[in-house]
């Protein structure tokens, strides 16, 4: 027979108080003596007892005091990246004080059983970019009366966004191009919708499900209209080196704007591969703003952006909203950083 599980009330009889005595102790809301807390710890420890059911605290408040977070790639791949881990530190950071943990999930959901975006038990959900696929469970998540903010995408009207300014922010990387000379530039992009599959883009481009490639794309194409664009499937070093390889396989470019750091370092790996100097024969520019393991001598080129900034801007509106405020949409502004991966047209 299993034995019953203590309740502050053993312990509050355990230790000689009331029972309010004893919940003050373990909620630290109200000062107590240390020699009361000391007898209330003390019984506790004989009993077992290791602190109020989180269960019957959620049943009190109505919350389950978890914020789901929504990426667009498998959490494995995400948290390489230190634009993720970075957004994550300030988002954590913003949610923090009221109690409220994380559950990470991915948008395709889980292999197996297990919580989804529609059945786990959570508070609020900020989703990181949105595509097709996510589009789906949000009128789902929203009729529970689940506050909803997107980072980087538009998941529909009445939703908050937390933006960069990356249409704006990637033409600039490529007017400096411009102003280097360079006319013969291809772009290596994100991934284009929810099937990752790599590739030239053809055709209706506004058809690119996942905004921050749509937009970042689209600054490319204020400048270079026609420049061939190639997309990967995540952002990775490794992605970013299979599609410098397709690229630099025939026709070379001069230039080739990549959409993160990690897909620009990926291509310099390339370029040294065929025997092209960096940026003397290749220019290469990138975006994030982020320290790229094992890429010295280089300094990439690249649009700089406040990632934990926007985790943090993203976790203050959950908490606006949860206190029922509605919180307004914000843009953030990213800064052209020249480094020594740009150079004249050769």
């Amino acid at each position: 027979m299993t034995s019953r599980r203590a309740t502050i009330a053993d312990v509050a009889r355990e230790a000689g108080v009331s029972p309010s005595t004893a919940s003050v102790v373990f909620s630290g809301k109200v000062a107590v003596s240390d020699a009361t807390r000391d007898r209330v710890l003390a019984a506790a420890d004989h009993l077992g007892y290791t602190g109020p059911d989180p269960r019957a605290a959620s049943l009190r408040t109505g919350r389950a005091g978890i914020v789901a977070v929504l990426f667009r790639e498998r959490l494995g791949i995400a948290f390489r990246d230190p634009v993720v881990t970075s957004m994550m530190d300030g988002l954590s950071d913003a949610v923090g004080p009221i109690g409220a943990g994380v559950l990470l999930l991915h948008d395709e959901g889980p292999s197996g059983a297990g919580p989804t975006l529609t059945t786990a038990p959570i508070d609020a959900a900020v989703l990181i970019g949105c595509n097709e696929i996510v589009r789906g469970s949000v009128e789902a998540i929203r009729g529970r009366g689940i506050p909803v903010v997107v980072v980087e995408g538009d998941a529909g009207e009445g939703i908050p966004q937390i933006r960069l300014d990356n249409r704006e922010a990637q033409r600039e990387a490529a007017e400096h191009l411009r102003s280097l000379g360079h006319e013969d530039v291809a772009a290596v992009t994100l991934p284009r919708d929810g099937a990752r599959e790599r590739g030239f883009l053809t055709g209706d481009e506004s058809a690119i499900t996942v905004d921050v490639t749509r937009d970042r794309l689209r600054g490319i194409r204020d400048v270079y209209p026609d420049a061939p664009a190639y997309a990967t499937a995540e952002s990775s070093i490794d992605e970013g080196l299979a599609a410098g390889r397709v690229l630099l396989a025939g026709h070379r470019p001069t230039a080739v704007i990549a959409q993160s750091d990690l897909l620009a370092a990926g291509v310099i790996r390339a370029a040294e591969e065929v025997g092209l100097r960096v940026p003397e024969d290749l220019s290469v520019t990138g975006f994030d703003g982020i320290v790229v393991d094992g890429l010295a001598p280089y300094a990439l080129t690249t649009l700089v952006q406040d990632a934990a900034a926007k985790g943090r801007a993203a976790g203050e509106a959950i908490v606006a909203m949860l206190a029922d405020r509605q919180p307004a949409s914000l843009t953030l502004t990213c800064t052209f950083r020249k480094g020594n991966t740009t150079a004249p047209r050769p």
